[in-house]
């Protein structure tokens, strides 16, 4: 089964902000520009699903680094969630949940004193999410998806084997999760950036892709930007799945938000 293996280390210094996901109580790494200043953007940044217990990729623990150098390199207010399950989040993994945790994560970024406007980036599945986030929250200004699956197909095909897998990475532990397996199940369904993106409208969207991706094909991100029309679609010629990982794409997102920051004002 095709997974990501993008999603953060639960390390314990990077945990410095909870927030609340329905009754849930979630752990973020915040990262602040070191200069205060009102109408700081804010920036969501969506960890994907692991491929085992410590995470899978060699290095998961970058992304509050990637938190740190866009507050400080470019003055946004970064936001690493651990959707629930990661780390010490409360709750078990769902894919609807991950979604609502994005969009509570969102919410929660938006309350910070000084943030004005929030943006949602993703990798692998965080970056399907951070578009399904965006349906239901239209005020996410913008989302970064790099690596997105238009769907999870492969997923909903065998929902038990998922949820070994999940329990095998460590974001199910509760014995009784889920309490509803046909309805966790449905969401591996039911949840769909492709079926998603158009409630986007004409907020933006950039895709980045690699053309070599083993685990999410190319032509999925082509299926995202043609469903909503307008998205900036870059394709990164020799790039695997891990963009976290390729300079390439982080230089595109780093640009893309430099620009909806002087594009937004």
């Amino acid at each position: 089964m095709a997974v990501d293996d993008t999603g953060p280390d639960p390390t314990d210094g990077f945990e410095n902000h909870r927030f609340q996901s329905g009754d849930l109580s979630l752990v973020a790494h915040l990262a602040r520009p070191p200069l205060s200043g009102d109408g700081r953007p804010g920036v969501v940044i969506c960890h994907g699903f692991p491929s085992g217990p410590d995470g899978g990729a060699n290095s998961v623990a970058t992304f509050p680094e990637l938190a740190f150098r866009i507050a400080t390199e470019m003055g946004w207010v970064a936001m690493v969630p651990y959707m629930r399950g990661m780390g010490d989040s409360e709750g078990d993994f769902s894919l609807d949940g991950w979604r609502d945790d994005v969009a509570a994560a969102a919410a929660d970024l938006r309350g910070q004193d000084n943030v004005e406007g929030v943006w949602a980036v993703g990798f692998g599945t965080g970056a399907s999410l951070a578009i399904c986030a965006a349906a239901v929250d239209p005020e996410i200004r913008g989302v970064a998806a790099l690596a997105a699956p238009a769907d999870w197909s492969d997923w909903a095909a065998n929902p038990r084997r998922l949820l070994l897998h999940a329990r095998q990475a460590g974001v199910i532990t509760s014995e009784e999760a889920p309490t509803d397996f046909g309805r966790w199940s449905a969401a591996l369904r039911e949840v769909s950036a492709e079926r998603s993106v158009a409630e986007m409208g004409t907020r933006d969207l950039l895709l980045v892709h690699g053309s070599d991706d083993e685990v999410v094909p190319p032509l999925d991100a082509r299926v995202l930007a043609s469903g909503h029309g307008i998205a900036d679609l870059r394709m990164i010629a020799g790039a695997g799945h891990h963009l976290r990982h390729d300079p390439r794409a982080i230089a595109i997102l780093l640009g893309w938000l430099d620009r909806q920051r002087r594009q937004h004002g």
